[in-house]
């Protein structure tokens, strides 16, 4: 399954971002992608006086394109996140197209990014947004996949969750910045990818050093080994990570981490 990581520049515009993500998914396809990945909040800077104004309800304008092109590609698409709108909420959301344009998964963000770094970053997701309430998986003819949002891929549980399900890939929309991305974002991705024995794909905005929130880029994809396929750098790139999703079983036959769990153990009980 060859993937592609669309690591575009999100400006204030968001039918110039719209039809940036539509180009690139294109130029992915051109170039034998099964699978195209977007970034978080990939028609909305990252910011909370934008995510209100820029949302959308269900089928709204950033959908409808990604859904339509998605049909005429015959590519899936995981449409990064964008602010999508219900009654009085505001959801970090991504969602999947198939290769007919159907919507195979919605994933709204569960853990909102309510951070205060000493000396570093602050920022706090649950003044504006909700948070959403499922373990997102979806089915492909290269089986199973699984979804998160950013700050969602740091919960092992959630990730485990999805493994458990038969996810033989996780697929994240992130944006971390400049005081979480150094320290964390190649950590996080090879240790999921460890500790559960799949491949992790992290798409993030390229960096933009005059937003108010300066994403960290180096959008990435390991192996169920640990090994980084592709990285990014700052700027603006489209990578292909090529996966043979027979590692995934193979790897777990030779360290049988997920068969030789102890689920009788894993409880915390009063002594």
């Amino acid at each position: 399954m060859r993937a592609a990581l669309i690591q575009m520049l999100v400006t204030a515009d968001k039918r110039a971002n719209i039809e940036t993500a539509c180009r690139r998914l294109r130029q992915a396809k051109t170039h034998g992608a099964d699978v195209a990945v977007l970034p978080e909040m990939f028609c909305c800077p990252y910011d909370n006086a934008c995510f209100r104004s820029y949302g959308e309800e269900a089928g709204g304008e950033a959908q409808t394109a990604l859904s339509a092109l998605a049909a005429e590609l015959g590519l899936y698409v995981v449409g990064g996140s964008l602010p999508e709108l219900e009654e009085e909420k505001v959801y970090n959301t991504s969602c999947v197209y198939g290769r007919k344009g159907e919507l195979l998964a919605r994933h709204r963000k569960a853990h909102l990014f309510d951070i205060d770094v000493e000396g570093g970053q602050r920022f706090r997701e649950s003044e504006v947004l909700s948070p959403g309430n499922a373990v997102t998986t979806f089915e492909t003819e290269f089986g199973t996949m699984g979804l998160c949002v950013c700050f969602d891929f740091r919960f092992e549980e959630l990730a485990r969750c999805m493994c458990l399900r038969g996810a033989k890939c996780i697929f994240v929309p992130a944006a971390f910045n400049m005081t979480t991305g150094p320290a964390h974002w190649e950590l996080l991705f090879r240790q999921r990818a460890v500790d559960n024995q799949c491949f992790a794909i992290g798409v993030s905005p390229a960096r933009d050093e005059t937003a108010s929130y300066t994403a960290y880029g180096n959008s990435i994809a390991a192996d169920p080994w640990g090994n980084v396929l592709c990285r990014a750098g700052a700027g603006e790139e489209l990578l292909y990570a090529d996966l043979d999703l027979c590692r995934v079983d193979s790897v777990r036959r030779q360290l049988p981490i997920l068969s030789a769990r102890r689920t009788d153990l894993y409880e915390v009980r009063e002594r």
